[in-house]
């Protein structure tokens, strides 16, 4: 079985306080993967890894207290959320490796749609591998590439990524320094910035470099391959693939991403306001007030009552207590958790028309549970407004909802869905509008596969 991955990324080179830093920039991210962290270090003489299931509070707090002296200046680390396959600490990154005396590292963000045939090729012809992540076939391409380019690691590293297909934001750890880079069609984001102090900072949002003092610089481009020393000094850039056709992800948008951070060249923040006056403008509602579903859908609300004049009002407060239920691979556990997050305000409620906005509809599972208690509440008539298309397809590409056949709109249409949640209405915002909330790059640099079926790369060949 193949792991699809959807994680954060952090790096950090030239600071003495690397460690610190990386472990503030994965806090920062922990909604990116709560099943596993690690971090890998370069001291003077040696590369050390340090990773294990849980969160990055759990698992940090058993790093070897020497670490944090001022011999570690690099480091990566990994927050994971594995979409399928198991959360042991054998999935857990970064992966360290010796190759041909080379030690390395390897912290990936995506999902290699092509996997299963590599991994079939490398055990065909004698390699054996120890996990069931995607991964680890990128090590196994590197060490068979290697010794014919001469023991240099960036040349074996761009003919190991050649026959890769699919979404992969990488960094790798040597005892040079950090190499990033991203797949040439982009798909998950990858984004640097510069460490007042000298030094610098790569992620998977910008919102970690706010918590490690770093001023932003710019994302990491598709196909680009960025080589950052040890001692702090300016990235080197080369191109490792053309990029003849972005595919960036517009999930990361609409829900993944942190509202504070940077992603594809946009801020998120007004990306969901712009998102909730365009739904706003396409599916107005005679409501009394509206209401968010928190916290990803916070903003998309606030657009949407500012672009229709109404109140915004918080009918569910939330217990930050307990995980982001999207990411949770068990959809038993998922449904339990539901109702521990959020709980509804029963005197912000009873006796009014609510319009719910809502980021996505997915399995429908969470959304049915919510609308049951915004009725018990008292709730007069229930209203919801979703800030992106419906989700019909799969994706193949890191995010947790891989068949089609688990999808609430997949052969429904919207009436029937709106039937099913016990709506008094339900409306969707268009593609064309979820689109045209984009400003930094052109509608058609975006992957919604998930919405519309147009995959980037063809699905059959990924294995499940």
């Amino acid at each position: 079985m193949q792991i699809r991955e959807k994680c954060g990324l952090c790096g950090v080179t030239g600071c003495d306080n690397a460690v610190a830093l990386v472990a503030e920039g994965l806090h920062a991210q922990q909604h990116r993967g709560q099943e596993a962290a690690g971090i890998m270090i370069r001291t003077n003489d040696n590369l050390y890894v340090h990773k294990g299931p849980g969160l990055v509070s759990e698992v940090f707090t058993s790093i070897p207290v020497s670490w944090s002296g001022a011999g570690v200046k690099t480091a990566i680390g990994h927050v994971r959320y594995g979409t399928v396959g198991e959360s042991g600490v054998e999935n857990a990154q970064p992966i360290m490796v010796d190759i041909a005396g080379l030690k390395i590292g390897l912290a990936h963000n995506g999902t290699i749609s092509n996997a299963l045939r590599i991994r079939n090729d490398l055990q065909h012809d004698g390699s054996i591998l120890q996990t069931n992540s995607d991964t680890e076939i990128i090590l196994h391409l590197i060490a068979k590439a290697i010794v014919k380019c001469g023991y240099d690691f960036r040349k074996a590293l761009e003919k190991a990524l050649f026959p890769l297909e699919g979404a992969f934001s990488l960094l790798f750890l040597t005892h040079d320094g950090i190499i990033a880079l991203r797949d040439p069609m982009g798909f998950r984001p990858l984004c640097y910035g510069k460490l007042s102090g000298g030094g610098y900072v790569i992620a998977s949002e910008s919102i970690a470099f706010s918590v490690c003092g770093a001023e932003y610089v710019r994302e990491v481009k598709a196909g680009e391959m960025l080589f950052f020393p040890h001692d702090g000094g300016e990235p080197e850039s080369s191109t490792f693939a053309e990029s003849g056709k972005l595919a960036q992800c517009i999930f990361e948008h609409v829900y993944f991403s942190r509202p504070g951070s940077r992603v594809f060249g946009d801020s998120v923040y007004k990306v969901r306001l712009a998102m909730g006056a365009k739904l706003a403008e396409e599916a107005p509602v005679d409501a009394d007030v509206v209401m968010p579903i928190p916290d990803s859908g916070t903003f998309a609300a606030l657009g949407f009552a500012r672009e229709q004049g109404l109140p915004l009002d918080m009918g569910f407060t939330r217990n930050h207590y307990v995980g982001r239920t999207f990411i949770n691979p068990a959809s038993a556990d998922r449904a339990a958790m539901v109702m521990r997050k959020l709980q509804p305000i029963p005197e912000a409620i009873k006796n009014k028309r609510l319009c719910i906005v809502e980021d996505s509809i997915v399995r429908g599972t969470t959304s049915l549970a919510r609308i049951r208690a915004l009725r018990e509440a008292g709730a007069a008539e229930i209203h919801m407004r979703v800030s992106c298309p419906p989700h019909r397809h799969g994706c193949y590409f890191g995010i947790d909802f891989p068949e089609s056949s688990v999808l609430i709109a997949t052969d429904r249409s919207v009436s029937e869905v709106r039937d099913l949640l016990k709506l008094d209405s339900l409306a969707y915002l268009s593609e064309g509008g979820m689109l045209s909330c984009i400003t930094a790059h052109k509608p058609e640099d975006y992957c919604a596969a998930c919405f519309n079926g147009r995959y980037p790369v063809n699905p059959v060949t990924i294995g499940t």
